[in-house]
């Protein structure tokens, strides 16, 4: 037993050497610190993605974000208002101090006035209004697509490049129906974004969305495409159209106008808005298509104005408590609910209770795409329905009205009118005597211009009166404002309001 412990006890002295001397050797030795460098993210092929031809591909943004940041404008939009609205007593003559004021260049909308109202005018301080946003350059001589509420109502307008260099910008044109503007700077050789057809944009396809958010310039942010056919009913146009592709990129403030691309660089949408409790990004953003914005750009450089044909008619979105109310037999397309008057439909046959459910071979299971289709047509351009009436299909060729319930193509006019920014059209003596006037000129139509940028009139004001004198015609009106100069003064009606209005601008 004894020789047990003495055998334990050498072994324990053996291991306790060996220890003392490693632990010795290694205090004696200078240590060594060895960093590893690698030529690139050990991460940036892990994750793939498939082609176009269903082939495995590295998911990879660098190259997109540095072919598109480039064509990405930062835009900021300066407005100088009266801290005040002016007011005015209902006297033909104007007084004094509003004679003085007239020579100004900044006049707010004289809204109606009662009997009662009097008062000399009330002379505010111009304050600016400054707001940012972004916009995409889609030409090499200086087109730049952005939103129309980035620009709207601004006096002077200012663009700045990625590469920092700053340019003035001139509307023109806007489109507020679609919430879209085009601007030109004077420059050449510039970058642009090419567009892609953005009904070939699927669901789950990934997107870079490229902007300004909070003036934090060339911010580009990932995400895919969440939906597509979206309305979220942000426009209070009357013929507005809202065909949003949502996505989970992120968009904030100062996004507006910026690009959303898919991965080659091509230009799905025009980021436009957000969905949020906060104001800030919640996850949801929304782009006008690709095919939308091409046709505005194109019918604002070539006409001045956006050429839309119409329907005609009233549509609901068929869902299952829809089918079920009217007995049809399919739950997609669009419910035809109520014809207008004029309606290029009605002319072509199509019925109240018909269910769209084609345009031109293209499905439509919406009243979003039903609307973004149509919005991509002109008026006098056929188009084809596929309805279905009774459980039966049927095509119909139906020629687009414009908005006035004709075919003509709208042209901008490029005298006096341009300037103001108006469509007019005289009243007949019938419409004159229903609205108990004597005559006038109403205004069918509102673009960039004075009136726009200047007053707070609305489409559908009939002008009875300029500086007093009584209008009779389109025709007069215009030669009055060629021959002056200073300011301006509009009174007249709206059929739907009661009251007089008045409108004050200055003509340079």
């Amino acid at each position: 037993m004894n020789s047990n412990y003495l055998y334990s006890g050498l072994i324990a002295l053996v291991v306790s050497l060996t220890c003392f001397g490693v632990v010795n050797q290694f205090n004696n030795t200078e240590k060594t610190v060895r960093v590893e460098h690698i030529s690139k993210t050990p991460a940036s092929q892990a994750v793939y993605t498939r082609d176009a031809n269903n082939n495995l591909i590295p998911l990879d943004f660098t190259q997109t974000a540095q072919d598109v940041v480039d064509a990405v404008v930062h835009i900021k939009s300066t407005q100088l208002q009266s801290t005040k609205p002016m007011q005015l007593n209902r006297e033909k003559n104007l007084p004094h101090p509003f004679r003085d004021f007239f020579g100004d260049e900044y006049f707010q909308h004289f809204g109606p006035r009662s009997h009662q109202e009097s008062g000399p005018p009330y002379r505010g301080l111009p304050m600016p209004q400054v707001g940012t946003g972004s916009g995409v350059i889609i030409s090499e001589d200086g087109y730049i697509i952005t939103n129309n509420h980035v620009i709207d109502n601004a006096d002077d307008i200012e663009v700045t490049l990625h590469d920092k260099r700053t340019y003035k910008a001139k509307i023109v044109g806007t489109d507020p129906s679609t919430d879209l503007a085009l601007l030109q700077i004077k420059e050449k050789n510039l970058p642009k974004v090419a567009f892609l057809d953005s009904d070939q944009v699927k669901i789950g396809e990934w997107v870079l969305a490229v902007g300004n958010p909070f003036s934090l310039n060339s911010t580009i942010t990932a995400g895919i495409v969440s939906a597509k056919g979206r309305n979220i009913n942000i426009l209070k146009e009357q013929y507005a159209v809202e065909d949003f592709i949502q996505t989970d990129a992120a968009i904030n403030p100062g996004n507006s106008g910026g690009a959303l691309v898919n991965l080659d660089g091509g230009l799905i949408g025009i980021n436009t808005a957000i969905a949020s409790p906060t104001g800030s990004y919640s996850g949801y953003g929304f782009a006008i298509p690709a095919n939308i914005v091409s046709k505005v750009m194109e019918d604002l450089i070539e006409y001045g104005v956006v050429q839309r044909g119409v329907l005609g008619i009233t549509i609901r979105t068929v869902d299952g408590n829809l089918a079920k109310a009217h007995d049809l037999s399919t739950l997609k397309g669009v419910y035809v609910d109520s014809l207008m008057t004029p309606s290029a439909a009605k002319d072509a046959g199509v019925k109240s209770g018909d269910v769209i459910i084609k345009v031109n071979d293209t499905p439509v299971n919406t009243s979003p795409e039903l609307q973004g289709i149509i919005a991509r047509h002109r008026p006098g351009e056929q188009v084809t329905l596929t309805i279905e009436r009774k459980g039966k299909e049927k095509t119909i060729d139906v020629i687009l009205h414009n908005q006035r319930g004709d075919t003509t193509i709208t042209s901008k006019e490029t005298d006096v009118l341009n300037v103001i920014g108006a469509e007019l059209t005289d009243i007949e003596a019938d419409d004159a005597n229903r609205l108990d006037i004597v005559h006038g000129v109403e205004v069918t139509r509102l673009y960039a211009g004075k009136l726009k940028n200047s007053t707070q009139m609305r489409e559908g004001f009939i002008i009875t009166h300029v500086n007093g004198k009584p209008i009779k015609s389109k025709k007069q009106l215009k030669s009055l404002l060629e021959s002056h100069t200073g300011g301006v003064m509009l009174e007249g009606i709206y059929r739907d309001i009661p009251g007089e209005y008045f409108y004050a601008f200055g003509l340079s």
